[in-house]
């Protein structure tokens, strides 16, 4: 688990292909790694992975098809920079919310508009994330815990301030370019909760309509 707080900016050093899938080589920057032992999990861009090696000024992890097919880990190449974070521990200060870095889609940067010393960032999710994003919920983009501050079908925005700008990669943000998404746990624990003992039975996707909101007393007439 993690709290979507980024505690260094660091960069790939080398993409490896290696038995049909990849091996990631980063340096860390300033994250430190004195605790960190082989197996121990550290998030890139948002992305949960387990460090196999331990060379000193950084950590190799191994990155399934899986992961490459479902996360924009494939637009990364020699000298991308990238978000980083430890994984958190029973004293670790919770700043920003629950995340557990098992991205569930990856969205697209619609807009950057300056708005003072802030800059906002539209983005679009896949459609099928929509409706778990809330306004003044919670959201990660690429391993950074923020908050939605508007909500317009599968797009919403967000408001960075000077701070997270210098201390993650959103700096660099333009539009077009990919990013992780990881919506918040609760959303999706709650969607399960509601379908009661129907979630046990096979479902191609959700079940959670209007209707069956009506149907079950969750919605007023």
């Amino acid at each position: 688990m993690f709290t979507g707080i980024i505690e260094s900016i660091g960069s790939i050093r080398a993409l490896t292909p290696k038995g049909g899938d990849v091996r990631v080589y980063v340096e860390t920057g300033k994250l430190d790694l004195s605790d960190v032992k082989l197996g121990d999990s550290i998030a890139v861009n948002g992305v949960c992975l387990t460090a196999v090696e331990l060379p000193g000024n950084g950590f190799a992890a191994d990155v399934s098809r899986e992961t490459l097919d479902c996360t924009a880990m494939n637009d990364l190449k020699s000298g991308s920079p990238v978000n980083l974070e430890k994984a958190l521990t029973p004293t670790t200060r919770l700043g920003g919310h629950l995340v557990s870095g098992h991205v569930d889609g990856v969205g697209e940067v619609v807009s950057r508009t300056d708005n003072a010393r802030a800059v906002e960032f539209r983005i679009r999710a896949p459609k099928e994330l929509a409706k778990y994003i809330a306004h003044k919920g919670s959201i990660t983009v690429d391993g950074t815990s923020l908050t939605v501050n508007a909500v317009d079908g599968a797009e919403f925005l967000l408001t960075i301030i000077p701070h997270t700008l210098s201390e993650t990669i959103m700096a660099s943000y333009k539009p077009g370019r990919r990013v992780n998404l990881e919506v918040d746990l609760l959303a999706r624990y709650l969607e399960r909760l509601l379908l009661g003992d129907k979630a046990a039975e096979p479902t191609s996707g959700s079940t959670i309509t209007e209707s069956f909101l009506a149907q079950n007393g969750y919605l007023k007439s």
